[in-house]
C-alpha cells in the first residue's frame, strides 16, 4: 500500500488532439475492468507519453483539471498518462483527505486490478518542482515504489521536496472542488478514524463503501488535451 508520511514552463508546444470535454462511461460510473487494466503490458507502460497533457477528473463533488508536465518528472508523467489511458481511476475513492495537508487517491477499487498493478513500480524522478498548493505528486512506500497512488497538495508542503516526492503536475482548474472533498474521517486507523490500510489492501471499494460511505470519488478521468514539442 502506497502511503506518504504526514509531516520550466513547457516551450513551443502545440495541441495535437483530444480537445473538448470528455464523456463519462456508460451509466455514469466505473465500467467493468478492461483487459488493459487486468493484464497491463510492462513494455507498453515504458513508452514515453506526451510532453504535457491535461486530465479532467470528474468527481462526486464536481470536476477539476490537472496539467501534467513531463519535464518535471518524466517517469511519473508517463505512468499517469498510461493509467488515465487505461481508465484506471474510474470509481476510485479519495480515501485519505487531511485538511491543511493533502488529498490522496489511486488505490483501485477492484482487488484483481489492484493486484495486477501492485508490482509495476517505477524508479524515482529527481525533484524538480516544489510541493506547493495545487501540485500533484505520486505517493510512495519508499525509494522506487511509485505505482498508481497520487496526492494533491492542499497546502505548501515544501518539506516533502527534501525526502524525494517529485511533483508531476498541477491543478489548473477546480481547486475549490479539491478543497471540498470529504475529510471528516481524517487520518487512517489507528492514528485516525479513516480506512485501515490492511483492510483497504484486501477488500478495496467493498470495504470503503460499507464503512466510509461519505468518501468522495472519481467518476471518470479523461484527457482534455495532449501536447508534444514541435
Amino acid at each position: 500500500m502506497r502511503y506518504i508520511p504526514v509531516i520550466l514552463a513547457l516551450a513551443a508546444l502545440a495541441a495535437c488532439k483530444d480537445k473538448g470535454a470528455p464523456q463519462p462511461p456508460s451509466g455514469g460510473g466505473a465500467a467493468a475492468p478492461s483487459a488493459g487494466l487486468l493484464s497491463p503490458n510492462a513494455a507498453a507502460l515504458a513508452a514515453p507519453g506526451p510532453d504535457s497533457f491535461t486530465v479532467r477528473f470528474a468527481t462526486s463533488r464536481g470536476p477539476f483539471d490537472v496539467k501534467v508536465h513531463r519535464d518535471w518528472a518524466p517517469l511519473g508523467a508517463d505512468r499517469l498518462y498510461h493509467l488515465v489511458d487505461a481508465a484506471f481511476y474510474d470509481g476510485v475513492r479519495f480515501y485519505r483527505v487531511i485538511p491543511g495537508f493533502m488529498a490522496q487517491f489511486g488505490s483501485h477499487g477492484d482487488p484483481a486490478v489492484a493486484q495486477a498493478w501492485h508490482d509495476l513500480s517505477i524508479a524515482d524522478d529527481p525533484v524538480r518542482h516544489r510541493n506547493e498548493r495545487g501540485v500533484v505528486t505520486f505517493a510512495t512506500a519508499g525509494p522506487n515504489t511509485r505505482t498508481t497512488q497520487l496526492f494533491i497538495n492542499v497546502a505548501d508542503n515544501n518539506r516533502l521536496d527534501k525526502i524525494g516526492f517529485a511533483p508531476i503536475g498541477e491543478v489548473v482548474n477546480g481547486m475549490a472542488v479539491v478543497d471540498s472533498l470529504y475529510s471528516g474521517y481524517g487520518e487512517g486507523a489507528p492514528r485516525g478514524e479513516g480506512p485501515d490500510q490492511g483492510r483497504l489492501g484486501r477488500e478495496r471499494n467493498a470495504y470503503l463503501t460499507a464503512q466510509f460511505p461519505k468518501l468522495d470519488y472519481i467518476v471518470y478521468a479523461r484527457f482534455l488535451d495532449r501536447w508534444r514539442k514541435q
